[in-house]
């Protein structure tokens, strides 16, 4: 184990930091938290055992810097000014112990290491042995991948449901990975051997989904030349994953309410009831608490599908992830961590990410293709471009008197469609929506609504 030891008395970081290294610790120490950040932004450490009263920044500033840039190392507190409410506040922060500078402390220290990394080899034994089912079933590319905080506990808690029959809905911003964990949860069931069905509900129009969910009898409407089993029927046995449920309009809701409380529904054109057994997880990237309010959607509806949330946490806010997950895209696309020079992964560390692990993966593979054999820089990497930096940082100026949201928005949507020429499907895209909410939105200003003399009417719903 790697341990760094950090105290502003350098003869005391000198002397402890010798005494683990005759425990068996490869141990360094370096002189107060300044000194310790640049230390481990150069290197990787497994521990990091720190003096709490320092001059700035002190421990307790150290352990919140270390728990969110680098999240999977431990973290053992030491001091020589014991006090219950400083030790409740550094484990609460995420300190794995707190140790009282007295008598042979450094025997302590030695222990607690060795203790914090047994558990920590265990929980990681644990997360790939879930890693290694996920992957047999859906590929390598589902492997959930992260050490942060948040990361863990969405894991834990998907482990915790999966083996229930309770409906799940997974929250959390676009390219978090609801695909992914929803797989997870599916693959870690008791109906791992049955069907996975998925459906994106914001993809097809009303008419379409209802057949495309409950199926049709022939001659429901015009175009049903036989009888259609629908994906709720498929899903018997399994799980039916229900993604963007937000987009899903009122009246189907309704449909979809009697399924989760009576496990029965009919097909469209339909008499007879017919019952399934399927698992539902749902996910969605819409507050839908908001939805509620405004009554586009349903509360009766809302609480059945939130039974038990689970939310997902942007990249932004675990960049110590972001290196494992370079590693991890790296590898399915053929190539190692050595491929990225020092500043390239430095660049993909301080970067924000808002279109979360898929923008990081759609970089990643951009920046392989554009370097070809040569390592990948800074340079290959599009956000790094000054002109993209700008304009992904852009934000419009407040003046005095303040804004208007609604007319932001709708000049926004008008920009998209300047400059799709048009296409609404396009438009969407530019504005990371899906068609059916631009629509809306569109509507909502009072823009023109789709209909006749539409650019792009006849494409598919994304």
């Amino acid at each position: 184990m790697k341990v760094l030891v950090v105290d502003d008395e350098v003869k005391n970081a000198e002397l402890t930091a010798a005494e683990l290294r005759d425990a068996g610790f490869d141990a360094e120490f370096v002189n107060g938290g300044a000194a310790a950040l640049r230390r481990l932004g150069e290197s990787r450490f497994d521990a990091v055992v720190t003096d709490l009263r320092m001059a700035p920044p002190d421990g307790f500033a150290l352990l919140a810097e270390v728990r969110a840039r680098w999240p999977g190392t431990i973290v053992i507190v030491m001091t020589a000014y014991a006090a219950l409410e400083t030790a409740r506040r550094a484990l609460k922060q995420g300190a794995c112990d707190y140790i009282e500078k007295e008598g042979d402390f450094a025997e302590v220290i030695a222990l607690a290491l060795r203790e914090a990394g047994e558990k920590q080899a265990l929980q990681r034994e644990n997360r790939q042995l879930n890693s290694i089912v996920v992957t047999r079933l859906f590929g390598e590319a589902l492997a959930v991948v992260g050490e942060a905080p948040a990361t863990l506990r969405a894991l834990d808690l998907a482990r915790k449901v999966a083996v229930t029959d309770s409906t799940v809905i997974l929250r959390g911003e676009s390219g978090t990975g609801k695909d992914l964990f929803a797989r997870t949860i599916h693959a870690l069931s008791r109906r791992a051997s049955g069907p996975w069905i998925k459906v994106n509900c914001g993809a097809l129009p009303e008419a379409l989904l209802e057949s495309e969910l409950f199926g049709h009898e022939r001659g429901a409407f015009t175009g049903a030349i036989r009888q259609k089993f629908g994906r709720f029927e498929d899903a018997h046995g399994g799980t039916i994953f229900l993604d963007e449920i937000g987009e899903m309009p009122p009246s189907l809701q309704v449909k979809l309410l009697q399924v989760i409380e009576e496990k029965t529904f009919m097909h469209v054109g339909g008499n007879q009831p017919i019952t399934v057994d399927a698992r539902i997880v749902a996910a969605t990237n819409r507050p839908l608490e908001d939805m509620v309010r405004e009554r586009t959607f349903r509360e009766d509806l809302f609480f059945r599908l939130n039974v038990f949330p689970i939310v997902l946490p942007p990249l932004r806010d675990r960049p110590g992830d972001v290196p494992m997950l370079a590693d991890h895209i790296l590898r399915r696309h053929g190539a190692s961590r050595d491929k990225l020079t020092p500043e390239a992964m430095r660049a993909l560390a301080g970067y924000a990410f808002p279109g979360n692990v898929r923008e990081l993966e759609h970089t990643l593979e951009r920046a392989l293709i554009l370097a070809g054999p040569d390592p990948v820089t800074p340079a290959h990497l599009t956000f790094a471009r000054p002109e993209q930096v700008g304009a992904l940082a852009w934000v419009p100026e407040i003046p005095e008197e303040g804004l208007s949201l609604e007319d932001l928005e709708r000049e926004l949507i008008l920009k998209a469609l300047e400059r799709a020429r048009g296409n609404k499907s396009l438009a969407a895209r530019l504005l990371g929506l899906t068609r059916r909410t631009l629509y809306s939105r569109m509507e909502k200003h009072g823009l023109h609504r789709p209909g006749e003399g539409d650019a792009d009417e006849s494409e598919p719903a994304e």
